[in-house]
């Protein structure tokens, strides 16, 4: 091994060496091919007549060689370009010396300075030759870098283009990865069988055998469009037999247009709760965004900062991110001077429950559409906290929906959550509390209002994958409140695409449900997560049930008891029919309660009279 690191140089071989061992190859090819023309006896005379022809030769194959620059390539990287390169190469100086040839026989006696058969047995020999030093050579790296520690075995899934694409990237960095691929996986039949690359392709069912015999360590998913589904269940079967899953990342988003080892990253929660994308319609949210004067509350949380992403794809004429938390909204100005969008949005430092200043404000920033996305979220905080929550998430819209009424707005667009359907927290609660807010003062106005309600969002802030990825890195425990606590999950970026749609959906005073599929059960999460870590329950890490949190329920629900689901043009949007409850009177009560400022009894008093089915 040590012999071997020591013939092969760390640095690349210089141009002159590699010309040189290129010319050496070819006069011995040519010796060759005249033994094999000659049947191993040559003639005394030919070897005057290769006086003549060696120095031609050599020129002819010099020249070819500088003019297709075959001495560029590195050669431990050498690959198919290169092959052809040296094939087309070796062909065009063939064809010179066969004119040259020709050129000789009609100014001399009439015979060729060296037969046609030699020529053509000679750029046989030649380009088999240089082509196979080469592979020799790069293979040589290859095996002189596997040597050292214990290679881990790969498969990958995808016998395609984009498989491949990693297997070479594999090969080319094997030094750095320390892997091998050993086998692909692929539900093409046809391919089923056969070798590509020299390693086999197989069905699911046999690679499971492989992940049984502890062959394979980790297996790649190379599939650029995989459905989410088959995606899963490939997880699924890797982490039952303790293989890790890797992701290949789309190609817009490979270096360079190149993919490389460093890129082929452990694979995300988020990839495999992910359902399999509704398709909204980006024209019916450019009509009600294009163009037009743009707010938006809660503008730095998870919610709020995709949304100013995603409404500036559509060119908005201004926009007005407001939010109280003076850091994250930094971080959002960070972002948008990165993306060089610094200059699109007005970022602003503001409170929705400073009703004056927010409605000076947005009447000064005259809006066409608010998106109201600002609110506690949090239960158990939340619980302690009464006050606070009905505070900024009740009193807060109600602010916030009277400012753009005042500003002349048409469309105000509240973001709500599963929570508020049945709540039985302070926060789901005051978001109840909200929604019938908006439809009761939206009624009575010149202005269309949306509400959307939603399950949880994958990785927004404090949310539960967060907070599991971290209790990972800490070495556990990872902590879940009940066994069979469920909750649904969507992407931020979908919940997003629903909101920029429903804003543009309809009548006024609708709210929107999502289709949201199957709930998802946490403690099947946490187990997920952890086999994703690679670990083990129970002997990497622990899994510790605390008990239901204060206002947590066992399953969130999308409707109450007292509503109705209507369709939509959508299969997946449907238009919850929502009885409005609350009166003038009601009204009166609750400017009452805002006098009362941190009387968190009176709240809850009066959120269990307007809410009945909320039960403290």
């Amino acid at each position: 091994m040590t012999m071997l690191k020591q013939l092969l140089p760390q640095s690349h071989a210089p141009r002159w060496i590699v010309t040189g061992i290129d010319l050496f190859i070819a006069v011995t090819a040519l010796y060759g091919a005249a033994l094999l023309r000659f049947e191993f006896a040559i003639p005394a005379n030919e070897w005057e007549v290769w006086l003549h022809f060696l120095p031609i030769f050599l020129a002819v194959r010099l020249g070819c060689a500088m003019a297709f620059r075959t001495y560029a390539g590195i050669i431990r990287h050498t690959g198919l370009a290169d092959a052809r390169r040296l094939l087309v190469s070796n062909l065009i100086g063939t064809l010179v010396l066969a004119v040259a040839n020709f050129a000789w026989a009609l100014q001399g006696t009439g015979a060729y300075l060296i037969p046609f058969s030699i020529l053509g047995i000679e750029w046989l020999i030649a380009t088999g030759a240089m082509i196979s030093s080469r592979w020799f050579v790069k293979w040589l790296y290859v095996y002189n870098r596997r040597l050292p520690g214990v290679q881990t075995q790969v498969a990958i899934f995808g016998a395609g283009e984009a498989g491949l694409i990693a297997k070479h990237t594999i090969d080319r960095e094997l030094g750095d990865s320390s892997m091998r691929v050993i086998a692909f996986i692929d539900d093409d039949k046809s391919k089923v069988g056969k070798k590509l690359e020299g390693v086999d392709v197989y069905n699911a069912s046999e690679a499971e055998r492989l992940f049984q015999r502890g062959r394979v360590d980790r297996v790649i998913l190379s599939i650029q469009n995989l459905d989410s589904e088959r995606r899963r269940q490939m997880v699924d079967m890797a982490l039952r037999h303790g293989v890790r899953p890797l992701d290949v990342p789309p190609v817009d988003k490979w270096i360079n247009g190149e993919l490389s080892v460093g890129q082929i990253q452990e694979l995300h929660i988020e990839d495999l709760l992910g359902r399999k994308p509704i398709a909204l319609s980006a024209e019916a949210a450019a009509q009600s965004i294009t163009g037009k004067r743009v707010c938006i509350t809660g503008a730095a949380g998870s919610i709020g900062s995709e949304i100013v992403r995603q409404v500036l794809v559509q060119k908005p004429s201004a926009v007005l991110a407001i939010d109280q938390a003076e850091t994250p909204l930094h971080d959002l100005h960070v972002e948008l001077t990165r993306t060089g969008s610094q200059d699109a949005v007005d970022l602003q430092v503001g409170d929705i429950r400073d009703g004056e200043q927010l409605k000076e404000t947005l009447i000064g920033f005259q809006p066409d559409v608010v998106f109201h996305a600002a609110a506690y979220k949090h239960v158990p905080l939340m619980e302690k906290q009464p006050w606070q929550a009905f505070e900024t998430n009740v009193l807060g819209t109600q602010r916030t929906l009277q400012a753009a009424i005042a500003s002349g707005c048409a469309r105000f667009v509240m973001i709500s959550t599963d929570k508020a359907v049945n709540p039985t927290s302070v926060m789901g609660c005051t978001k109840r509390l909200a929604e019938l807010l908006v439809l009761h003062e939206g009624s009575k106005a010149n202005i269309h209002t949306v509400i959307t309600r939603f399950g949880n969002v994958l990785g927004s802030n404090g949310s539960v994958i967060p907070l599991f990825r971290q209790q990972i890195e800490r070495g556990g425990p990872i902590t879940v409140t009940d066994a069979e606590v469920t909750r649904y999950f969507m992407t931020i970026p979908e919940a997003v695409s629903l909101v920029l749609e429903a804003s543009a959906l309809g009548e006024k005073n609708n709210v929107f449900v999502f289709d949201m599929g199957e709930s998802v059960r946490i403690l099947d999460l946490a187990h997920k997560m952890i086999a994703l870590a690679g670990l083990e329950v129970d002997k990497g890490i622990e899994v510790v049930i605390t008990g239901l949190r204060p206002g947590e329920k066992l399953h969130e629900e999308l409707l109450s008891q007292h509503e109705a689901l209507l369709p939509t043009h959508h299969e997946k949007i449907m238009r919850a029919e929502t009885p409005g409850t609350l009166t003038d009177e009601h009204l009166a009560q609750l400017a009452e309660l805002s006098s009362d400022k941190g009387n968190h009894q009176a709240a809850i008093d009066l959120l269990s009279k307007l809410i009945p089915e909320y039960q403290p």
